[in-house]
This record gives C-alpha cells, structure tokens and sequence, in this order.
C-alpha cells in the first residue's frame, strides 16, 4: 500500500501549527463593507519608507529584468563602515526570518537543546520544532527576558539560545549589563541568536554593546531589519552580523539572489535617510506616551515597551475584542496561547490612528 503524504512528510512536522497571516486591508474593507481601515497588527512604520528609498526604487526599476548582486556588495561595505566590523561578518536575508532559518538549518540537530524566553516570537520555537529540537521554555520575569534564569537553564546538550531585544510579543528589553553578564555565565561555544529587529527604537543607554561579541569571535550573531523603523516591510530585507566563520558557514546554505535587486538599493538609500529614522522615532515615542495613557484611564496596564507596539491585557478574550475592533475597521494582533489568552499586541500607528483604535477599544469594552 503507498504512503500517504503525511509518511512521506518529515516527522518533525508534526505538531507544528503554520504561522497564521493576517487578511489584507482591501479583503477585510471588501468582506466586512468597510472603508478606511487601519492596519496596527503588524508593527509596521506608520510613517511609510523614506523618501530616498522611494526615489531609489523608482530609479532602479528598469533594471529590473537584471538578476539582483548575489553578494550584496554595496549594502554590505556600507553597513560594515557604519557598524565598525569588515563586509565579511555580513550576510544579508530575505527579511531576519531567513536568517534564522539559515542558522537553524546550519547547526540544530535533532536531540539539540535550544532555550527560548516564553513568550517570545514564535518563529524561535517554530525553527527548533522543525528540527527535531528539544525547546527549554523559560519563562519572561516581569513581562522581560530573564536572562539569569535562561542562563541557569544551559546544559551540555544546548546548541543554541534566542533572545529577542526588544522581545516580541511584549516590548520589552533588558538591559546592557544583564547581557554582559549573561554571556560570561554561558559556555563559549554556545550559539547566540540576539534578534535586535527593534533596537533603532531604543534609547542609547539602552542599547546593548552585542557587537562586541561579534568583534570578539564568540558564536554570536546579531539580526537587524529594514522592515521596521526604515520602513520596508514589503520589500523583505534584514542582515546578519556574526564572526566570518558564522558567515561562511551560512553561506554554504543561502539561496543564490536571495534578496532582490530593488530591496538592496532602497536599503542602501534608507540608511542615509537619518532624518526618517528620527521623525519615526519621535512619532513612535509621542504614540506610545498617549496610548499608555489612554489605556491605562481604560484601566488596562502595558509592560513597558522599547518597540513600536504595545501588548495589552483587555481582561477579555483577546481573539472576540479583535475580532469586534476589526468590524470597527481597527486591525490588532490577538496573540492567545497560555500566557496572553487575554492580550493583543497593537502597533504604535500615526495620531489619528491612535486616536481611532482608543475610541473603538472603549467602544468595544462598553458594549
């Protein structure tokens, strides 16, 4: 008798439940006869990519039919000038979630150990699911990556640790010395995933010094994006920073042109675009500071949030209050599981959007 296609599936895929997308905004207006709607599920920048990139897009369309630098040469050697390591300790993603595909490919092995904060992205666990891994779930201390605990937590089979700074779902970051202290207590050769896809939002004194491990040689390596503040979520590009022997390794198993022509050239246009990054940054802040407040005179408390979004406990299902905001034309995030059956993660948006999803928010909870 032939197998069926589950037989013939690798057994690791049991039990891995696929990463639920959200709708479109056109399809949600479309099915539920709205108009208008704002999208805050996404922690995408409200205020769009920035005006260079935009340009370089524009100019780099008829090219187009070229195959993209498969290298990435000039994204790489000006990242590299701006972050003080050499082109060598770069690899550049499809977005920081090939990258850690990449680096789960590479190096977990069924019967590995991989710890992982709880809650934290889901894709961490997914990743270790799929390989066959065993998941040392470690449990947030305060709503934050506890660092000491996660470090306690190692054990001679661990392969690799994931730590998401600031953490998503919850916003949340830990501070310079917590990371100091947590890699010195850690042995030497255990892989270090520090997915910073938020760090341009932090303030300095709270932005971690993980590139000096890098520069050190230990088997760390550092995830960044273009999705979030630099606002180029649709094009898909982040980019790694890890020893060169990391790099080399991942290399062997990255996609040839695996990120696309128009995504380098609007990067490369992003990162010369400062006054974006801080008009972003100032909207964010200016966001986050009324929706706390706002929220917290709805009697609904938030952990406080280095990201561009904010998590927050409505005391209700999360999943019926999204799903009664979403008829009001407000797209959220429900998040669910055993920890946030009650929460939402909503994205830091423009004013008016802020205002919109407060007055939907006490529509929804009055009603």
């Amino acid at each position: 008798m032939p197998k069926t296609l589950e037989e013939l599936a690798s057994s690791f895929l049991k039990g891995l439940i696929p990463y639920v997308p959200g709708k479109p905004v056109e399809e949600v207006e479309r099915e539920l006869g709205i108009k208008g709607a704002v999208k805050l599920a996404s922690n995408e920048n409200p205020l769009g990519a920035s005006p260079r990139a935009l340009r370089a897009l524009r100019e780099a369309l008829p090219d187009s039919h070229r195959y993209p630098d498969g290298g990435g040469y000039y994204l790489k050697r000006d990242l590299a000038d701006r972050l003080g390591v050499t082109p060598d300790h770069l690899i550049l993603g499809n977005g920081c979630n090939e990258i850690l595909d990449l680096m789960a490919r590479c190096f977990l092995l069924p019967g590995d150990e991989v710890v992982i904060a709880d809650p934290a992205f889901v894709i961490y666990g997914m990743l270790a699911h799929l390989q066959g891994c065993r998941k040392i779930l470690v449990p947030l201390k305060s709503w934050t990556h506890d660092l000491e605990a996660m470090a306690k937590a190692v054990t001679s089979k661990t392969k690799m640790v994931f730590i998401g700074n600031p953490n998503n779902p919850t916003g949340t970051a830990v501070t310079p010395a917590e990371i100091e202290a947590f890699m010195q207590a850690i042995p030497e050769d255990l892989l270090v995933v520090m997915d910073e896809a938020y760090i341009e939002y932090v303030p300095q004194e709270m932005v971690p010094d993980s590139l000096g491990f890098v520069r050190q040689g230990r088997w760390v390596i550092v995830l960044r994006t273009f999705s979030k503040i630099y606002g180029l979520a649709g094009l898909r590009i982040g980019y790694g920073i890890a020893p060169p022997p990391l790099v080399e390794l991942l290399n062997r198993a990255r996609a040839p042109f695996n990120t696309n022509a128009l995504a380098q050239r609007a990067a490369l246009a992003a990162l010369d675009d400062q006054q974006h990054v801080t008009s972003s940054r100032k909207v964010n802040e200016l966001g986050k500071a009324y929706l706390t407040t706002e929220l917290g005179r709805l009697g609904l408390q938030v952990p406080p949030s280095w990201a561009n979004f904010l998590l927050v406990d409505l005391k209700h299902d999360g999943a019926a209050v999204a799903e009664a905001l979403l008829r009001k034309g407000v797209i959220v995030r429900p998040l669910g599981g055993r920890y946030l059956p009650t929460h939402i993660r909503v994205t830091i948006g423009t004013p008016p959007e802020n205002e919109r999803f407060i007055e939907a928010l006490k529509s929804v909870l009055q009603s």
